[in-house]
């Protein structure tokens, strides 16, 4: 686990060093922005990005494909007084299409996030969080076909307390050693495998522990937004040392008003959830503990509000 708590300082001195790169006319501006505008503020943004090819007597080989990936993303946050309220929702489905085969999914993504804060000192809030994640329709391994995967299975929902460090609309750090997070997988197949972590035959799992979220959205330059977020979790009644790690990044290119380009990326690390790696002879064994990573690159249709 060495690795992962070096990748953890890493990550926490890159998000400072981004926010220390800020100077300080734009740290004076951001911090009177934010200290001065109140009430709502709401936006949001859609993704929906296509690819296909198509090969006719091709010597060099290859497969015909169509696909389709979109992402919604959508934001409504309060201030008012000594209050803030910050909400997000993010939506994210692909599928594929190789020639005969059947319709794969490629990217399946439910994430709500509220965040409430309370003035405390300086640029710190008394903070409270919920988080809840799933997916929308079933995952399969491929090619068997076997299903993997369901609505609410998994479903993650996490509460925490703590502080929340927030000099403006930029950066945000926030510290809970009191937060909950409880899994479900509503799918008695899965349940009954012990699958992402309860134990079988049960449908859900509660841990306590201690809970790190980095949070850092700029526009890089015009028509150009890079956004990342990191969540850290560890299990303070098994194996604390084994950090749970949620990082996703996006990166979004305005080309002109409708089209655009939007490069994802996320990396996940959980300690309870067994990966099924194949074996020379094609069947499936189960591998814990290995690091998830998905990347969607796309160019489409884009809309800002």
């Amino acid at each position: 686990m060495k690795k992962y708590v070096f990748l953890i300082f890493g990550l926490c001195f890159a998000f400072q060093t981004m926010n220390a790169q800020l100077t300080e006319a734009e740290e004076k501006l951001r911090t009177q922005s934010a200290d001065t505008i109140e009430g709502w503020k709401k936006g949001g943004a859609l993704f929906l990005n296509f690819s296909q090819t198509s090969l006719t007597n091709w010597a060099a080989g290859g497969i015909g494909s169509y696909s389709v990936n979109g992402l919604a993303s959508f934001f409504a946050n309060y201030k008012k007084g000594k209050s803030v309220w910050d909400n997000s929702l993010d939506i994210g489905y692909g599928l594929l299409k190789q020639k005969d085969a059947d319709i794969q999914k490629t990217d399946d993504k439910f994430d709500l996030f509220s965040k409430y804060g309370q003035h405390a000192f300086k640029s710190w809030y008394y903070s409270a969080l919920l988080n809840f994640r799933t997916q929308m329709t079933d995952g399969y391994n491929y090619p068997d076909d076997s299903v993997i995967s369901a609505l609410l299975a998994p479903a993650y929902l996490l509460g925490a307390i703590g502080l929340d460090y927030k000099p403006g609309d930029v950066f945000t750090a926030f510290i809970a050693p009191l937060s909950a997070k409880v899994t479900f997988v509503n799918n008695q197949v899965l349940a009954d495998a012990g699958a992402f972590g309860v134990d079988p035959g049960k449908k859900s799992r509660v841990e306590f522990g201690g809970y790190l979220r980095l949070a850092f959205k700029k526009d890089l330059v015009e028509n150009i937004n890079f956004a990342t977020k990191a969540d850290f979790f560890s299990n303070y009644l098994h194996n604390p040392q084994n950090i749970d790690i949620n990082w996703e990044t996006l990166l979004t290119m305005k080309i002109t008003k409708f089209i655009g380009a939007s490069l994802s990326t996320q990396l996940i690390y959980d300690d309870d959830i067994a990966i099924l790696e194949e074996l020379d002879n094609g069947a499936t064994k189960e591998v814990k503990s290995k690091i998830q990573f998905k990347e969607i690159l796309g160019i489409g249709f884009t809309a800002k509000f």
